[in-house]
């Protein structure tokens, strides 16, 4: 338990008097914790409010007083375990490895206990069923006890406090089914039915493994957005001492020094030197940016070529960078309510169920006084109605959907993606490494002499910088060999070469202010005179203007949010034939425009790749990225793919509607089986071993419709037809006619 003194250390001081606390509390798992907790906590004296996220299993408490609350008894009196956040952040989670043999015990205890009662089915002789009822209570008890105990302890802490919450229900319906079957056994019973139980265990472990699989992916990207802060930086003391403080310690008003390489740690201010900066955390766009002395600067960018002196103008904790990781975890909590579906319906299908089999149980000794038929057809509602049909409409429909997509290049990172992504009706796209590769190539390299394409082509050979690798590939041969090249950060590079200052880079600097305009890219000169203009534009990514078509024959919406220059972003999207578009978008920017667009009641998938787009993937109803993107912007989409073209967009979008459709016919297919087999049942007029096959049957019907997936065509297929079909339109009235 966390002392209270440890706690104040660990809260921030909002001012006032006013502090911030945050607890983990991993043994959160539904909608009704977070009622109980953020109730629990809200009636300790002093607490202003608390906010529970779901997804990343933390509450924030807000507090004012002398004293710290007593927040870690106040959970433990609604049934929760907690300790501050980051106090285990760097201990390996132990909740997945655990879900995962839980899963993969039910898994063999199921498959086991089925091929069994097969041979019990087929009408195998009384000591060979008897035996095989005990084998197979033998197998089920450990399983029961093994994998059930993710429910059962969870119940159990709930009722111990007088609370209830989805696994309450979940156990008594497992156990109950077990007890049956034991029952019928020990009584020498012609059935049993250990199999459902443990199928049903299995099955519900899927769907838990799966949510807390998604929930680690999302602490993931704001842990890996986190690092990028460093853990230090050189500072400038008045007396001109230096000193390596760590970067909390940096206040406002420090000199802080940064060498090239190194990452910003602070938001500040240039006070002196000249150098290039990577913001592609900022606006997503790989062109450097080039700073002086006043210009401003954000925690995380990268400090790419000469050495910088900083200003400090904020804490680390109110930086640019931690507004970012603040983003995420809004946006997390926003989404944070999603169930799986087959934990949902099972929390409400268990009571049901074993009601109508308590109270079939009842009428039949009511009406013909025989226990032994009146247990037999209550076993028989008990198992003809087991949801696994039902826990196997979302699970399999994802697995072969996800299954459908990796052959199409596209990774699922979350199952409950494909449900939202079916859902969307806009489509938000960034610009620069998403609808483009991220590199500028030259435009009119044929309109310039191979002499000056040369020369610039020797110049650029001497720089990293993304336009002077583009100019270098137009070069052909060995060029200008021997050529002194230097490179001013922010400016371009200058050599000298028989008798003459050769430069290429910003006009204004190349022409020495000779007629150059800010219009007017990258030049090369000679001695200030102008030799030839060079004009870039970035390189479409392959099967962009496919896929656009593609999106709008699907009815979506189609926007670019973009921090590059509007310029750039007004280009590209006119190439695409994109109207909505907006451009000098930093990532609040883009987060408050897919906010205003939830309002209007839109499902955008946004599409991006940059550090800046990870707040902007997290907030969206549902987010994709491409396998080259940056490592944080992966982590927080829901899809990657992994091809360079961007026809996996529609391509996922089009499997998932299918999927979707699947899912409906999957639960239609298990609700009306189980509106037919339960009156069935109740009246008596199956036994427990039709009602197993039945029950046994359902699911696999189930499993063939979503198998109907493998069949549907491809996107590839899908256009081509689409295309053909517009080829054999008459494209004339004459023709028409004809």
């Amino acid at each position: 338990m966390s002392h209270p003194d440890e706690i104040r250390l660990a809260s921030r001081d909002l001012g006032g008097g006013r502090f911030q606390t945050d607890l983990s509390v991993p043994g959160a798992r539904c909608a009704a914790c977070i009622g109980k907790i953020e109730k629990g906590l809200g009636q300790l004296p002093g607490v202003e409010a608390a906010r529970m996220n779901l997804t990343a299993r933390r509450v924030s408490v807000t507090w004012r007083g002398d004293e710290v609350p007593d927040m870690v008894a106040a959970l433990e009196g609604v049934g929760f375990q907690s300790h501050l956040t980051g106090a285990q952040q760097d201990d390996k989670d132990p909740e997945l490895s655990r879900l995962v043999r839980a899963l993969c015990v039910a898994g063999f205890g199921a498959m086991n206990i089925m091929m069994l009662s097969v041979s019990v089915w087929s009408g195998a002789d009384p000591q060979t069923r008897q035996a095989f009822h005990w084998i197979s209570a033998a197998i089920a008890l450990p399983c029961l006890i093994y994998s059930g105990r993710i429910f059962f302890q969870s119940a159990w802490s709930a009722l111990r406090h007088g609370q209830t919450n989805m696994d309450v229900p979940i156990s008594i319906g497992v156990i109950l089914a077990f007890g049956l079957s034991l029952f019928d056994t020990i009584g020498g019973g012609e059935h049993a039915y250990f199999d459902a139980s443990i199928s049903l265990l299995f099955f519900l472990l899927i769907g838990r493994t799966l949510d807390h699989m998604m929930r680690d992916r999302a602490r993931t990207a704001v842990a890996g957005l986190a690092r990028l802060v460093p853990r230090g930086a050189t500072v400038l003391q008045d007396d001109g001492r230096r000193e390596h403080l760590p970067v909390d310690q940096i206040e406002p008003g420090m000199k802080v020094l940064l060498a090239a390489g190194d990452r910003v740690p602070v938001d500040g201010v240039v006070l002196e030197g000249l150098s290039e900066l990577d913001c592609a955390l900022a606006t997503g766009e790989s062109e450097p940016r080039r700073v002086e002395a006043g210009s401003p600067v954000q925690a995380g960018v990268l400090n790419l070529t000469g050495p910088l002196t900083l200003a400090a103008t904020a804490r680390a904790r109110d930086s640019f960078l931690s507004e970012m990781v603040a983003l995420m975890q809004a946006a997390e909590g926003g989404r944070a309510t999603y169930r799986r579906i087959a934990d949902r319906a099972s929390a409400l299908y268990a009571p049901v169920v074993h009601t109508a089999a308590f109270v079939t149980f009842l009428g039949w000794m009511l009406a013909s006084g025989d226990w032994h038929r009146a247990i037999t057809v209550a076993i028989a509602v008990l198992i003809i109605t087991c949801p696994c049909a039902l826990g196997l409409a979302v699970p399999m429909v994802q697995v072969m959907a996800a299954s459908r997509l990796f052959r199409a290049g596209v990774m699922v990172k979350d199952g409950g993606g494909l449900e939202r992504l079916a859902a969307i009706d806009t489509v938000v796209f960034d610009k620069t490494g998403t609808l483009t590769l991220g590199r500028p190539r030259v435009v009119n390299a044929t309109e310039i002499s191979a002499e000056h394409l040369a020369l610039a082509s020797s110049l650029a050979r001497g720089s990293n910088h993304p336009v002077a690798r583009a100019i270098a590939d137009e070069g052909q041969g060995p060029g200008h060999a021997g050529l002194q090249v230097v490179e001013h950060p922010g400016l371009g590079l200058e050599a000298r070469h028989g008798g003459h200052l050769y430069r290429l880079g910003r006009a204004t600097w190349a022409l020495d202010g000779r007629g150059a305009s800010a219009s007017v890219g990258t030049v090369l000169a000679r001695d200030g005179h102008l030799l030839a203009e060079f004009t870039l534009e970035d390189t479409l990514r392959p099967q962009a203007r496919e896929a656009v078509a593609e999106l709008k024959a699907l009815g979506v919406r189609l926007l670019i949010l973009s921090g590059d220059t509007p310029d750039a972003v007004a280009g590209v999207a006119e190439r695409l034939g994109i109207a909505d578009h907006a451009a000098g978008l930093y990532p609040a920017d883009k987060v408050a425009r897919l906010s205003a667009l939830a309002a209007e009641g839109r499902k955008v998938l946004m599409v991006g790749d940059g550090l800046n787009d990870a707040p902007a993937l997290v907030a969206a109803h549902v987010s994709m990225a491409p396998g080259e993107a940056a490592d944080i912007g992966r982590n927080a989409a829901d899809f990657v793919f992994l091809h360079k073209g961007l026809e996996a967009v529609p391509t996922s979008l089009r499997t998932a509607r299918r999927a979707g459709q699947l899912v409906k016919q999957n639960f239609a297919l298990a609700i009306g089986y189980n509106l037919i087999a339960l009156p069935v049942a109740v009246a008596g007029l199956v036994t427990p071993l039709i009602a197993a096959l039945a029950m046994s049957l359902s699911s696999i019907i189930v499993v063939a419709n979503a198998m109907r997936l493998r069949s549907a065509p491809t996107v590839r297929q899908a256009a081509g037809k689409s295309i053909q079909r517009r080829a054999d339109m008459p494209t004339s009235p004459v023709e028409a006619t004809a």
